[in-house]
C-alpha cells in the first residue's frame, strides 16, 4: 500500500517539488536563525539547531493537514547532528541544515502525504459506496437519496479529516 501511495504522490506532485518545498523552508528557517544569533559563525549551534527544528515543525503542523507531528527529542537530534556535521565543526552549514531537515522530516511528510492521499480519493469513494448501501435503510435511506453525491462525499470526506486530527494525542 505505501508503494502505491508513493506513486501516486510521485504524479501529484513530483519529487523535485517537494524537494524544492523542503529546501524554501530550510533556506527560510537557516537564515531567521542567523539572522536571530548574537554570535558571527557560519553555521548554527546545537541550541539553534533546536531552535530550528521546532520552527519547521511548527510551520508542518500550522500549514499541513492531519495530525499533529511532535519534532523529535534533544538527544535525537544531538545524534543526528553528529551524523550531518560532515567538517565537524559542531556546527551545520546552510548545506548540512538542509540534508538534516530532509533527515528529519522524510518519514512525517510521506505520513502527511498518505493522510491526503485517504482524504482526497479513498473517503469520497468509499462514501459513495456505502451512500448506495444506506439507500435501503429505513428513515435514512430517503434523506440520503436526497443528498447529491458530491455534497454526501464532502461531509464524509470532511469527517474522515476530522476523525484524523482528533487522534493526535493517541500516537
Amino acid at each position: 500500500m505505501g508503494q502505491i501511495l508513493a506513486v501516486v504522490q510521485e504524479k501529484f506532485h513530483g519529487k523535485q517539488w517537494k524537494e524544492k518545498q523542503i529546501r524554501k523552508i530550510t533556506d527560510r528557517v537557516f537564515d531567521h536563525i542567523r539572522d536571530e544569533s548574537s554570535d558571527s559563525r557560519d553555521g548554527l549551534t546545537f541550541e539553534d539547531v533546536y531552535i530550528a527544528v521546532l520552527c519547521v515543525f511548527n510551520d508542518i503542523n500550522k500549514h499541513l493537514p492531519g495530525p499533529h507531528h511532535d519534532p523529535p527529542t534533544k538527544d535525537k537530534l544531538r545524534s543526528l547532528m553528529k551524523e550531518y556535521d560532515v567538517n565537524l565543526d559542531g556546527l551545520l552549514n546552510r548545506e548540512e541544515f538542509a540534508e538534516f531537515i530532509r533527515k528529519l522530516t522524510a518519514e512525517t511528510l510521506t505520513a502527511i502525504s498518505q493522510s491526503l492521499i485517504i482524504a482526497l480519493i479513498l473517503a469520497p469513494t468509499i462514501a459513495l459506496m456505502t451512500k448506495r448501501a444506506t439507500e435501503g435503510v429505513p428513515g435514512v435511506g430517503k434523506v440520503v437519496q436526497k443528498l447529491p453525491n458530491s455534497i454526501y462525499a464532502s461531509i464524509i470526506t470532511l469527517g474522515v479529516l476530522l476523525a484524523q486530527k482528533s487522534t493526535e494525542g493517541c500516537e
